[in-house]
């Protein structure tokens, strides 16, 4: 371990290193632009590691491993109580119909004590006590912090019916005429069947999860790497792990298959630079595992009511078996309702117990978690990331959508398509001044001059703008800044005003014609004097007008607040049939402005793309980020459009919509199946039909409650898309946009 820390440290970019000897594991941390994990494992066993091999740590996450061994740990303890508890039924309830088998199991050996009762108490002990021993822990660690869970129904369920079976069982014993009436196979077919539940729980829990799984499929195990020389020529090509891929590789993708990573393609195009951890598959998959496990706030009357239940329910439990063994006392029925295998006292335990375990409140809790984790899961296979519970719940209420113009409702790719000279000024030296000014700034608008003008310097192949100093960027105004000493302004009209530019009439009315083909009007000053207007055109995305429409069918009303201009807002507006605008608007503004639409009691939505936005995102109950936008504008939303279309703004509040329908299904029927089952545990109905649940059935029913909830969230899994959005998709597709 000395040797091969040392060759570690030799590395360059490597900053520290852990070893953990019991798990034969090292972890480095380290510079990814100088090093990577193929050149540790290099190094590693050019050290002298023997016949060993060093290789990268699975990455298998966390919870999905838990999960396996959960589902393993389950699966395992159902066999074992399997394999006593059997035994004890057919003792109990089989074997006693069988005259030979019988009269063996009925010898006495200690007075009344029989063999049948020594046999089923041997049996039954392990599944209760180291079977059952999870029971009494997660009772325990319940009862410690001051709540009560369903192991405190169970432990308390099972310890009364077999410490009552121990007491009859003690008692024949050592008395020569009281015959015993045990309740061993209570205890050990309650545990089993509630193990049963368990396993298929987590079982159908796991399927939950599949989404992520579906994900991961998307990044292949291995890759081709290839090795050039200084020239560019490929000396050897090597198929390697994918994980062990580091920045600057040159990696050969075929046609057609999965990419390894994020990185420039070098013919063809693409975009992004990232490896392992970071790469855009892993931050997707990272964030539907952390939305999955958010709780949304509807859960919190799940808690509420569990907390309260359980202790509601030990007390109903107390009271049932106490009022039937009071009836039975007083004479309150009649002696042939009690079965010829127990007594009074037997009969009331039995209801008491039965009540206890019914009305577990498990699959109230099961509720709301399975349906987020289902519908998280199915929205990300859809391109749509909800950031968990809260994101959820806000959004299936919102009847309001603010909407940002540039990126959003708009392709988000401006492009100059005329200019105008208002002063004796060359084109060229213009087009010069303004892309000088403009080539600092991240604003779409300024790309898109900065084009224009380079399409006038096509001769030369890297046209290099005039110096500038003093370069400001003004938010939702433009950019001041200082060419070859003059001052240049460029930006919209109150830009002009701020700085005491004058805007002539004639240049109002050519902003006023631009604005009216929807269009964005950029006003140039050079040395405080209007010097031209560049109009830019970015036009509608495809079924952005559609969209609008099913969002009014769907009673949502549509705003558009934009940092542009008045005029194009408005013609935008009237393009996609929104009638409620607000133009010129800076960061804050938008922000100020969803908070106005809460405060008269709308929940809002937010969509947007870009930094300006971030603010009304965070504002709004429920912020969407289109997937082609700024990291900072998706760290700020609660829902991400992956795939930047307009529609599934529609699948985000249909999927929400459909998910906490489920919710609210899985309580009615979490709450009802309590309402129905306690009265019936308690013996309401035995008095008119002689039904009763014994404890073992009311057991399994509670498990197939808590199994049942789970199976109907599930269902969330068959979620379409309305109908409606698939004309959308294909006039999309037919207009040869994909985003």
């Amino acid at each position: 371990m000395t040797v091969i820390e040392s060759s570690l440290r030799a590395l360059p970019g490597v900053q520290e290193i852990n070893f953990e000897p019991e798990l034969k594991k090292l972890s480095i941390s380290y510079e990814p632009d100088l090093m990577g994990p193929r050149d540790f494992i290099k190094t590693i066993q050019a050290s002298g590691l023997g016949n060993s091999k060093a290789v990268i740590f699975p990455e298998r996450r966390g919870r999905e491993a838990h999960r396996e061994e959960e589902i393993k740990q389950y699966h395992k303890t159902f066999l074992w109580s399997l394999v006593f508890t059997i035994p004890v039924f057919l003792i109990s309830m089989v074997f006693m119909y069988i005259p030979g088998i019988n009269h063996g199991l009925d010898t006495k050996v200690v007075n009344m004590l029989t063999i049948g009762e020594i046999l089923r108490w041997v049996l039954t002990t392990p599944v209760q006590f180291i079977i059952g021993r999870r029971f009494y822990v997660g009772a325990f660690k319940a009862l410690r912090r001051g709540s009560a869970n369903m192991d405190v129904l169970i432990a308390l369920g099972t310890n009364a019916a077999y410490f009552y079976s121990v007491y009859s069982v003690l008692r024949a014993a050592t008395s020569p005429s009281f015959e015993s009436t045990d309740f061993f196979e209570t205890s050990s077919m309650l545990i089993s069947f509630i193990l049963l539940g368990k396993y298929l729980e987590v079982l159908a829990k796991g399927k939950t999860s599949e989404a992520i799984e579906k994900l991961m499929d998307l990044s292949p195990e291995t890759a081709t790497l290839l090795t050039i020389d200084r020239e560019g020529n490929v000396l050897k090509e090597e198929e390697i792990d994918s994980q062990l891929i580091q920045k600057n590789d040159l990696m050969k993708i075929l046609p057609g298959a999965k990419l390894p990573c994020d990185g420039f393609v070098t013919w063809g195009q693409s975009h992004a630079t990232k490896v392992g951890s970071e790469t855009a598959l892993s931050q997707i998959v990272r964030l539907v595992e952390s939305a999955q496990m958010a709780k949304a706030p509807v859960q919190k009357f799940a808690d509420l009511v569990s907390k309260f239940f359980v202790p509601l329910v030990i007390v109903l439990s107390i009271s049932t078996w106490f009022a039937w063994f009071s009836a039975g006392k007083l004479n309150g029925y009649p002696k042939s309702w009690i079965p010829s295998s127990m007594d009074g006292f037997e009969l009331a335990l039995q209801f008491g117990i039965s009540v206890m375990v019914i009305a577990c409140p498990c699959a109230l809790g099961l509720a709301t978690p399975t349906a987020v984790m289902v519908g998280t899961g199915v929205g990300a296979s859809q391109g749509v990331l909800i950031k968990g519970g809260q994101a959820l719940e806000s959004t299936h209420k919102v009847n309001c959508i603010v909407f940002d113009k540039t990126g959003t409702l708009t392709m988000g790719q401006p492009v100059v398509v005329s200019s105008r000279l208002l002063k004796d000024i060359s084109l060229q030296e213009f087009n010069s001044l303004v892309a000088a000014a403009e080539v600092n700034s991240e604003h779409p608008l300024a790309k898109a001059i900065i084009e224009y003008a380079e399409k006038y310097r096509q001769d030369e192949e890297n046209p290099v703008w005039p110096e500038v100093h003093d370069f400001e960027s003004i938010t939702g105004h433009g950019v001041k800044a200082v060419v070859q000493g003059r001052e240049v302004l460029v930006g919209n009209k109150s830009l002009m005003l701020d700085h005491n530019v004058d805007v002539p009439l004639d240049a109002e009315e050519m902003l006023a014609e631009t604005e009216g083909f929807a269009q964005t009007g950029i006003l140039v000053s050079i040395d405080r004097e209007l010097h031209g207007i560049l109009a830019v055109s970015d036009p509608l995305k495809p079924g952005a007008k559609e969209v609008i429409s099913i969002l009014k069918s769907m009673k949502i009303n549509s705003i558009i607040v934009t940092g542009d201009n008045q005029g194009t807002a408005n013609a935008i507006a009237r393009e996609v049939g929104i009638y409620n605008v607000i133009a010129e608007a800076k960061p804050e503004h938008k922000a100020e402005k969803v908070k106005e639409l809460q405060a008269a009691g709308n929940i809002v939505a937010m969509v947007g793309d870009g930094i300006n936005d971030s603010p009304a995102l965070v504002a709004a109950d429920a912020g969407m980020a289109i997937g082609a936008g700024t990291d900072i504008a998706i760290e700020a939303a609660d829902i991400v459009l992956m795939k930047s279309n307009l529609e599934d703004v529609i699948t985000a509040i249909d999927l929400s919509r459909k998910t906490f329908f489920r919710i609210r299904l899985n309580y009615i029927w979490a709450l009802g199946y309590n309402t129905l089952s306690i009265p019936l545990a308690a013996g309401a109905l035995f008095p008119s039909t002689g039904f009763r649940l014994p404890p073992w059935v009311a057991g399994g029913a509670m498990a197939a409650s808590s199994v049942s909830v789970v199976c109907s969230s599930l269902l969330l899994k068959n979620y379409k898309r309305p109908k409606v959005l698939h004309a959308l998709e294909i006039k999309r597709k037919n207009c040869g946009v994909d985003f």
